[in-house]
């Protein structure tokens, strides 16, 4: 892996674990699924026509198509939706821990449906994994945790791992910021039909709001998904999830630099224990060194 690749990783990790912090000032103004789609639509229409700049292509190979329209669908509507919307009782320090959790979930997905082959380290490093966020959940629930928006941040961490399983066909062919932002539209066209079932429409547009939702819009909407996409092309799925172990610390640290929220020690200790969890499991599955 080189240095730019590092690079990439580390911003990747940082952007994507800072949003959750954003959309719980963003929900705290704006009804939840509203706010996200029109989140998705101002970034999907500002990646299309950036990617036209570039000279990309609206024609997408089969695979790149099928795995835009299911990484709308679960990582935009349904992951991202179900995380705003918990996020209106829910603390976004355990939104992003449990969010983090889904490089376990993929590595356990591989290894039971797909017959992956799991080192003794990843087995380990699953047990630690899940083990910790047990133990901040545990502490957060006996004191009264809000149990509908911690089901709903597991539903949204299991259709990420889908989305992650599903995405690898995106890929290939180049395209990447078309990709990145005909995927976002997708997801703006669900939340949108959505929105109106599910909540009554406000924004109150306050400077915390709009400084939030420009950041969310721009920076973890836009620019970590493109960087998502061309570190996946760059080193591959495997090495490139190994930079999620950082995503439990930096989600909790941006939640508590920004927001106040506090970090006992059972969080503390489930941080720990799950980030080395979660770096664990991504090491036992990155490939064993060729002989020389």
């Amino acid at each position: 892996m080189d240095m730019r690749a590092i690079i990439m990783g580390l911003a990747f990790a940082f952007m994507w674990s800072s949003a959750f912090t954003s959309a719980r000032i963003i929900v705290a103004d704006a009804s939840p699924l509203f706010s996200l789609a029109l989140r998705f639509l101002i970034s999907g229409l500002l990646g299309v026509l950036i990617a036209r700049i570039m000279g990309q292509s609206w024609r997408l190979t089969r695979p790149q198509l099928f795995a835009t329209i299911m990484f709308g669908i679960c990582q935009n509507a349904l992951y991202l939706g179900l995380n705003f919307y918990a996020m209106q009782t829910i603390e976004a320090s355990v939104a992003a821990i449990i969010a983090s959790t889904m490089p376990l979930m993929v590595a356990l997905a591989n290894w039971l449906i797909f017959g992956e082959r799991l080192r003794p380290l990843g087995l380990i490093g699953l047990l630690m994994g899940f083990g910790g966020v047990a133990l901040i959940m545990g502490a957060r629930i006996s004191g009264g945790i809000d149990l509908f928006g911690l089901m709903l941040c597991g539903l949204g961490a299991l259709a990420l791992t889908f989305a992650t399983l599903s995405v690898r066909g995106a890929t290939s062919g180049g395209n990447f910021m078309m990709v990145v932002g005909l995927q976002m539209l997708v997801g703006s066209a669900v939340l949108f039909v959505a929105a109106p079932v599910f909540e009554n429409i406000y924004i109150n547009p306050t400077m915390p709001f709009l400084l939030a939702f420009a950041y969310t819009t721009l920076i973890p909407g836009l620019a970590a998904t493109l960087i998502w996409f061309l570190l996946l092309d760059r080193i591959g799925a495997i090495r490139a999830s190994t930079f999620h172990f950082l995503n439990p610390a930096f989600g909790v640290a941006v939640a508590a630099a920004l927001l106040g929220e506090s970090l006992g020690v059972l969080d503390g200790l489930g941080v720990v224990i799950t980030t080395l969890g979660i770096l664990a499991v991504q090491l036992a599955r990155q490939p064993a060194p060729k002989p020389i």
